[in-house]
């Protein structure tokens, strides 16, 4: 073996100490999403430097623990969340927010990635965590099941709070990303009848229909209890139903991070009904998290392939997300005569299947 005090080896200890050591970072960062530390400092666009006792006295009037937070403060700042200013004698350390520690700062709407955040850390997800080795040794029941005794969406469903969050953590998601869709992609134009399937509240049809007034016609279909719940918006009919079943006819379908929670059978299942669903020259929109062909250490590759690992152990042990190939062949497979990929967002990407 290699001398253990060659330069590599001493490298290599490191690495896998900071990778068993890698819980540090999401725990921490969840910390200071709950003790709303962005938001603390960001004070109306301000972001100057402040100490973590001045943070403190910002978040908990009553008192706390300022060297923990430091403490907490400056891991972040090697992750790059936080910027760091140290005084000249190096007694005094002062914090201010990087551009991804602005992500979790509360926008005019009461969005951000915080609620993003908390999401993935919630207790029923915690517990399936120790259990990702199985699916590897039992790929038919995620480990989120094995954990808690029922599927993550029908957990949720007994959980409001739980279903809020995720449903809040998802809009700080999609707004920002709908937005550069909406600046980025104009496969829009054209289209008089919209669906979208699996559109939650609508938020999302919200906004194509304010940027595409040729939409005449709108549907929010969703399963009938989420669109039970959903509010009125101006344009839009929310529609019950199983996307496994049928899909409302229409020029185009949109959906978003819908098949990558799903097996590759349960898609081409999905894809059918939107083939279906449309008339010849009429598309489908896919908007999904789209794996690089080739590994390698970039911020997006390793957010792809973590999001993956998310979606085997909480969502579907076989659903995935997939490469552009992949996506291409289903849409062959149930009949899509064209493919294209619009590399708008670095996390999702906008998939069109011509009809």
């Amino acid at each position: 073996m290699e001398n253990e005090n060659s330069e590599s080896r001493n490298t290599a200890r490191l690495a896998i100490l900071e990778l068993a050591n890698m819980i540090s970072v999401p725990m921490s960062l969840n910390a200071v999403v709950r003790l709303n530390v962005a938001d603390a400092i960001w004070q109306g666009g301000a972001n100057a430097p402040l100490s973590a006792s001045e943070i403190l006295s910002r978040i908990l009037p009553s008192g706390g623990d300022a060297e923990n937070l430091q403490r907490i403060l400056r891991m972040l700042t090697s992750y790059g969340v936080f910027s760091e200013h140290i005084d000249g004698d190096g007694s005094l350390r002062k914090y201010s927010l990087t551009e991804i520690g602005k992500t979790l700062v509360t926008d005019a709407d009461g969005l951000s990635y915080a609620s993003y955040v908390l999401q993935h850390h919630q207790d029923a997800l915690m517990r399936a965590w120790p259990l990702v080795h199985e699916a590897v040794l039992d790929p038919t029941t995620e480990p989120f099941v094995k954990a808690n005794g029922e599927a993550a969406y029908d957990y949720y469903g007994k959980k409001p709070e739980m279903n809020g969050l995720m449903l809040k953590a998802m809009s700080g998601v999609s707004v920002p990303f709908m937005k550069a869709v909406l600046s980025s992609y104009d496969g829009f134009g054209g289209v008089e009848k919209l669906v979208d399937v699996g559109g939650s509240g609508g938020d999302c049809l919200k906004m194509i229909l304010n940027n595409y007034p040729n939409i005449r016609q709108a549907i929010n279909f969703d399963l009938p209890e989420v669109v039970a719940k959903a509010p009125t918006i101006t344009g839009v009919t929310h529609v019950g139903g199983d996307m496994f079943k049928s899909i409302p006819s229409a020029d185009a379908i949109f959906m978003k991070w819908v098949l990558t929670t799903w097996t590759d059978e349960e898609c081409k299942k999905i894809m059918e009904n939107c083939y279906k669903a449309v008339p010849v020259g009429g598309k489908m929109i896919a908007c999904e998290p789209v794996l690089p062909k080739d590994s390698d250490e970039s911020h997006r590759t390793r957010a792809l392939l973590e999001g993956d690992i998310f979606v085997m152990t909480i969502y579907r042990a076989k659903g995935k997300h997939r490469t552009e190939a992949e996506f291409k062949k289903l849409g062959e497979l149930v009949g899509f005569s064209s493919f294209r990929a619009y590399y708008i967002d670095h996390f999702y990407t906008v998939l069109e299947f011509l009809k």
